[in-house]
């Protein structure tokens, strides 16, 4: 018992580094886009290069590296429910590492709709029951639905942040479809892990060209949204998208059920509600929003003439 009981507080402590990490990952990564030439998808390879050769986008992803490591650490030691619990809880570390270090000033409703979002996110996991968030066996149909309206919404999201006359901030549209990317990317992975059960075969499944495209999809558009958007807000509902649409992706692709009693089911109903309340908090007013994003553009630009 003993043994099991450290393997457990090893798992959270795991956990707790990697929210850390994986928070403190986007910031840097943040700072490193900001500092590069802007992306440009007609040239991809190039965009690519001018990111990592930007000192704190490298370091931001050697950040990421270790905080995934100390993701699957977590998730193998402690409990899933609880270990990823702490892990959406970990946006906490995202308000106080981007106020005290990185030189953000967070507004009262920022601070609120952060600390709505982490809460709700936790409660999902915590009320998930856990039963059923190793199975990887799924619903082709509703693998297929799911995958679907995901990829119309993330690319209806590129073409809208293009839109200058919508009264959003054109970061967050961006990065949300970045988050989705994750999302998509992160349901065929445990689909495909299913499918390895039968053999190394299964990495000819369609489900490998779905994670390949939606990681490069997400790899470019988080990259540019952290460029045009407040920092802070961008890297939210990044994380908002990601982990929201892998939680509905287990009730809908996985068979997960929404509680196993009617508190629980009410509490779950009453988080993804609030999740959306506090995601709506997180982004600055827009005539704010805007200023802050014609300020982070233009040391990208300054950033990128000696290159």
């Amino acid at each position: 018992m003993t043994s099991v009981s450290l393997a457990v507080g090893v798992g959270l402590i795991c956990a707790l580094l990697s929210a850390l990490g994986t928070n403190l990952a986007f910031l840097l990564k943040h700072r490193g886009a900001v500092a590069a030439p802007d992306v440009d998808m007609r040239h991809p390879l190039r965009s690519a290069v001018d990111l990592f050769r930007s000192k704190w986008w490298s370091v931001g992803w050697a950040v990421a590296a270790v905080a995934f490591a100390l993701h699957v650490a977590a998730l193998t030691l402690a409990p899933i429910s609880i270990g990823q619990a702490v892990l959406a809880g970990g946006l906490v570390f995202l308000a106080v590492l981007a106020e005290r270090f990185f030189g953000f000033e967070l507004r009262r409703r920022q601070w609120i709709g952060i600390g709505l979002v982490a809460v709700s996110l936790s409660l999902l996991t915590l009320t998930g029951g856990g039963e059923g968030e190793a199975n990887s066996g799924y619903s082709l149909a509703g693998m297929i639905v799911f995958e679907g309206i995901a990829v119309c919404v993330g690319i209806a999201l590129v073409a809208s942040h293009l839109i200058e006359r919508i009264p959003v901030q054109r970061g967050v549209l961006l990065g949300i479809a970045a988050g989705l990317g994750f999302g998509i990317s992160d349901v065929a992975i445990k689909a495909l892990s299913g499918d390895l059960a039968g053999g190394p075969a299964g990495l000819l499944s369609p489900w490998s060209v779905v994670i390949v495209t939606a990681a490069v999809f997400s790899f470019y558009a988080s990259a540019r949204s952290l460029q045009i958007g407040d920092g802070v807000a961008v890297i939210a509902v990044t994380s908002v998208a990601a982990n929201l649409s892998t939680i509905l992706a287990g009730l809908v692709v996985f068979g997960d059920r929404l509680g196993s009693d009617p508190l629980a089911v009410g509490v779950r109903v009453a988080a993804f509600a609030l999740i959306l309340v506090g995601a709506a908090l997180i982004p600055a007013p827009v005539r704010a929003g805007e200023a802050l994003q014609e300020s982070a553009v233009e040391p990208g630009r300054a950033g990128a003439s000696p290159a």
